[in-house]
């Protein structure tokens, strides 16, 4: 762990450099990636048990184990990264500096220490026209940091960032903590492409 202590806890600061491709049109912001010890590469949505990967695999190639490793329990992470580029999308979180305030991957138990500045990421993916967050905390701190209305499951609201107009998407977590079916995740995921 990095960080300072305080209050017997210590801070984290994000394991992961922004993830922007030049061609970027869409940014999936998560709340902060798991411990490392529940990653399965280290890259964006790493917990074996995320179905981030998954749906992204139902929905460009109907096939949910697209982006896992033949045999393993973890994902390809070039592939991953190449799709990314190819369908420009960028990967990042809403906070870069966070203290866990129990010993889980859980965003009940997350505190977000310092947010992370959303019109930095923005002005480097100037083709970006989609936020899009994928569960609540996520949702929460946008909406805290830009003063917006909240969007509904599933759907968006125009918001205005640094003079930039957005369509600001809300998801359902690709958490298996989240009780959705994975299909019906991917539907509601299908909507944004």
């Amino acid at each position: 762990m990095n960080g300072e202590k305080t209050e017997d806890k210590m801070t984290e600061l994000h394991p992961f450099e922004p993830f922007l491709p030049e061609n970027a049109r869409i940014l999936f912001l998560g709340s902060f990636p798991p411990q490392p010890k529940r990653w399965s590469m280290p890259f964006y949505y790493p917990n074996w048990t995320n179905d981030f990967w998954r749906v992204m695999g139902l929905l460009f190639h109907d096939n949910k184990d697209w982006f896992a490793m033949h045999g393993e329990k973890r994902f390809d992470m070039e592939r991953v990264k190449a799709f990314c580029c190819e369908q420009g999308l960028a990967l990042y979180d809403t906070a870069c500096e966070i203290r866990r305030l129990q010993d889980n991957a859980s965003d009940k138990y997350l505190e977000v220490v310092t947010a992370t500045d959303i019109p930095a990421l923005l002005e480097r993916i100037p083709h970006c026209h989609k936020l899009v967050t994928t569960g609540q905390k996520a949702t929460d701190v946008i909406v805290q940091t830009f003063g917006c209305a909240e969007p509904s499951m599933g759907g968006y609201t125009l918001i205005n960032i640094a003079g930039r107009e957005l369509a600001f998407w809300r998801m359902p977590s690709t958490s298996r903590a989240y009780p959705l079916a994975l299909e019906k995740k991917a539907a509601v995921y299908k909507n944004l492409f």
